[in-house]
């Protein structure tokens, strides 16, 4: 297990930035897709002898994706997280995975989403220093921050209404998730009357 833990230490040296480079039209912020995010991690993964597998499954607290970094000493470190989703279709379900994905591999790489700037892109990927994590941060791999992502950007109190359905009730308990629902109801309520009107 040592020869791994110092493997990835390296690797994390090596890793260069995961950007920011795709839109979320219905938060109006910009985040780092699946692909920036394993462009920043998989060569120096693969050449510290990491492979990256992300299986989905399901346990009684529902579906999720797990996503393990196999080192060539034969440790492996697992990650799961658990998937919300919005939409009872393929689509729903691809996207849920997608999210999943790299939220997965964002947290088991121990990448922070960064803009695309001038001055970050100047130095090396080595010479990078990436931000601590701060003690009042959420966590990425946190089921209620994933669920509070979903649920501020539902486009319909329809939409809202089945996601809070999908969501675990561990979840749906959960203070931080109930007072989400409750903000975005509140702001879709008048957008949907003005519509009727």
């Amino acid at each position: 297990m040592q020869d791994a833990i110092k493997a990835l230490a390296k690797a994390q040296t090596e890793m260069g930035k995961a950007i920011k480079n795709a839109s979320n039209p219905h938060l109006k912020s910009k985040y780092a897709d699946l692909g920036a995010v394993m462009e920043a991690c998989f060569e120096a993964l693969h050449s510290n002898g990491f492979a990256v597998l992300q299986p989905c499954g399901g346990d009684e607290r529902g579906q999720y994706v797990e996503t393990h970094l196999a080192h060539s000493s034969g440790h492996v470190f697992t990650s799961r997280v658990y998937l919300v989703v919005g939409k009872q279709d393929m689509q729903g379900v691809g996207s849920a995975i997608t999210y999943a994905r790299r939220y997965g591999l964002l947290g088991m790489a121990g990448l922070a989403p960064e803009d695309d700037d001038g001055e970050a892109t100047k130095a090396p990927p080595r010479q990078q220093q990436r931000p601590a994590r701060q003690e009042n941060e959420p966590n990425a791999l946190d089921p209620v921050q994933i669920a509070i992502g979903s649920l501020s950007a539902a486009a319909t109190i329809d939409a809202l209404a089945a996601i809070w359905k999908d969501l675990p009730k561990p979840v749906q308990h959960d203070a931080r998730a109930i007072a989400a629902k409750d903000a975005r109801k509140a702001q879709l309520t008048p957008a949907q009357q003005e519509k009727a009107a």
